[in-house]
């Protein structure tokens, strides 16, 4: 890959830096098999769900597209909401704190690949951002040893406190560019998820390059990837 065409990176976070994807489709699914079976629902969560309605969405998107796929209707209710709570955010709540847990008892390591291009990339310049759907983004990057590479991190509380709208609207990649101080086509959005490529396609980046850590190389092309790699090391200049 030529990397004189762009002059900056913008990372998602959970699958494509770090392998924190896995934590989260083991929190939602405990989070969601729980409810269902609960209620009596007898067609329970699986992997291919999180793919399909959770991958990459803001929190409360992931539940409130998960639910309507089983003809499910919850009230909204409030961020504020306990995570005991029958509404969309108590859920989404009920889903952090297992996640949360998960991180503090194990950690997370940063994969291997994505450490080695983002160090190249520091060194030949290329300005960086982190933008991520997670409110926890900045914990995972600090826990993950590799914050110092990314002055600028769009997480979910970020884009909340700026009124943007999460993935699959490119609203959080723009705003990450701009921060940067990187005209769009100047940049490359590198995303392991259906929801984030078709940001990256919607906000008409110069390159969107499309991971593949599950979700298919079909269904990111699909969705508009330029390119599809298994590792970020593939990228290495």
């Amino acid at each position: 890959m030529d990397w004189n065409a762009y002059d900056a990176a913008l990372f998602d976070l959970d699958g494509v830096l770090t392998p924190t994807a896995e934590v989260h489709m083991r929190a939602w699914a405990e989070m969601f098999n729980a409810y269902l079976s609960a209620k009596g629902v007898d067609e329970p969560y699986t992997d291919q769900d999180y793919f399909d309605h959770v991958d990459g969405k803001p929190r409360y998107d992931g539940v409130r597209d998960f639910l309507a796929s089983r003809g499910i209707e919850l009230p909204e209710g409030d961020p504020s909401d306990s995570p005991d709570a029958e509404t969309v955010s108590g859920l989404g709540n009920r889903k952090n704190d297992a996640f949360n847990a998960v991180l503090e008892r194990d950690g997370v390591e940063p994969y291997a690949g994505s450490v080695r291009l983002i160090e190249a990339l520091r060194e030949r310049g290329t300005a960086m951002a982190v933008v991520s759907s997670s409110n926890n983004a900045p914990a995972v990057l600090e826990t993950a040893g590799i914050a110092e590479f990314f002055p600028v991190v769009v997480s979910g509380a970020v884009a909340t406190e700026q009124g943007l709208p999460g993935k699959p609207k490119p609203d959080t990649f723009l705003y990450a560019a701009e921060q940067l101080g990187v005209p769009k086509e100047r940049a490359v959005v590198l995303e392991d998820a259906v929801s984030g490529v078709r940001a990256g396609r919607a906000g008409e980046f110069g390159l969107v390059v499309g991971v593949d850590r599950g979700a298919g190389a079909e269904g990111l092309t699909a969705a508009g990837a330029d390119v599809v790699v298994r590792d970020l090391e593939e990228l290495l200049p």
